[in-house]
C-alpha cells in the first residue's frame, strides 16, 4: 500500500474502516474515479489491526485540531516504511456509489439510510 492511500472516513468522532483504493496504473484520476468499473475499493485495507488504528487516531487528532465535527474524510499518503502524510481533509465528502464515506461505513455495520440518519442528527442549524 505504497503510494497513495489509504482513505480514512469519520463520523462523529468514530472512525470507519480504512479503504485502500487501488486504480488502473496507480492513476487515481477524474476518469478513474467516476467512469471506471476498473478501480477497486478495498475495506478492509489490508492493514495489520493496530497499524490501522494509529492511523484512525492520526486522522482524529487531525480533524479535531481543525475543527472538524460531524463527518468527513482525509486522504493520506502511506510510504514504505509505513509513514503517513495528511493530505487533506474533506468536510463535505461525495455521497454516490462510488463515494467512499458510505463504503466505509457500512463495513462499519451502517446501511445508507443509516448513515444518512447518522449526518443528519448531527447537523447544527443556526
Amino acid at each position: 500500500m505504497g503510494g497513495r492511500g489509504p482513505t480514512a472516513a469519520f463520523l462523529n468522532d468514530e472512525a470507519l474502516p480504512l479503504i485502500r483504493i487501488v486504480a488502473p496504473q496507480g492513476n487515481y484520476d477524474y476518469q478513474n474515479k467516476y467512469f471506471t468499473d476498473d478501480t477497486k475499493y478495498i475495506c478492509p485495507c489490508g492493514l495489520p489491526a493496530a497499524e490501522e488504528r494509529r492511523i484512525q487516531q492520526v486522522v482524529m487528532r487531525s480533524a479535531e485540531a481543525l475543527g472538524c465535527s460531524g463527518w468527513g474524510r482525509a486522504d493520506l499518503i502511506r510510504r514504505a516504511d509505513g509513514s503517513i502524510s495528511l493530505l487533506e481533509i474533506n468536510t463535505s465528502p461525495g455521497m454516490t456509489g462510488h463515494s467512499l464515506v458510505p463504503m466505509a461505513a457500512k463495513v462499519a455495520g451502517l446501511d445508507f439510510q443509516q448513515l444518512v440518519l447518522r449526518i443528519l442528527e448531527m447537523a447544527h442549524v443556526g
